[in-house]
């Protein structure tokens, strides 16, 4: 008896590429293939075209093409409101997409701000005073001494201040 040695070759494929044929795509999301070529009519799929025009599904695809007959079948929505749902979700989507791009330049502003806010610091830390009653900081030249109060008198007693003609003959 003679053996034949077998080979097995993993090959990665994008998710989005598109690999199947309309049979095979048909197949995999259990529909027939006179569905999937209604749903691209509706604009629900767009599958890759071959160089001689033949439809290729991506794997992508056959989950959109079940998600579809989820909703149908399932919730019980029409094509109308799939469609509405897969806009709502593509919105969404993007939505979210310029959230994450608004965080991502909220946090790189935060940071850059920090970093010039501490720059700041270094090249005036000598300048800088604290003032008592806004406990802000102030540079120097600015800072204006708080005026000091004058002794209060000895209790009982008035302090009168007296001004006196200096009467020496000049001289």
């Amino acid at each position: 008896m003679r053996r034949t040695r077998t080979t097995t070759t993993r090959v990665t494929v994008s998710s989005d590429r598109g690999v199947f044929m309309i049979s095979v795509a048909a197949e995999l999301a259990e529909m027939h293939p006179q569905t999937l070529r209604m749903y691209e009519q509706r604009g629900l799929i767009e599958p890759k075209r071959s160089p001689k025009g033949t439809r290729l599904y991506s794997h992508e695809d056959v989950e959109r093409l079940r998600r579809i007959q989820e909703m149908t079948n399932d919730l019980g929505l029409n094509l109308a409101g799939v469609e509405h749902v897969l806009r709502l979700e593509q919105e969404l989507e993007r939505a979210r997409r310029r959230l994450d791009a608004l965080e991502r330049r909220t946090e790189e502003l935060q940071a850059e701000m920090e970093a010039q806010v501490e720059a700041v610091r270094r090249e005036h830390r000598a300048e800088l005073v604290p003032l008592k009653h806004t406990r802000s900081i102030l540079p120097a030249h600015e800072a204006v001494p708080a005026p000091r109060p004058a002794p209060a008198p000895p209790s009982g007693r008035r302090r009168i201040r007296v001004q006196r003609e200096d009467t020496r003959p000049a001289g």
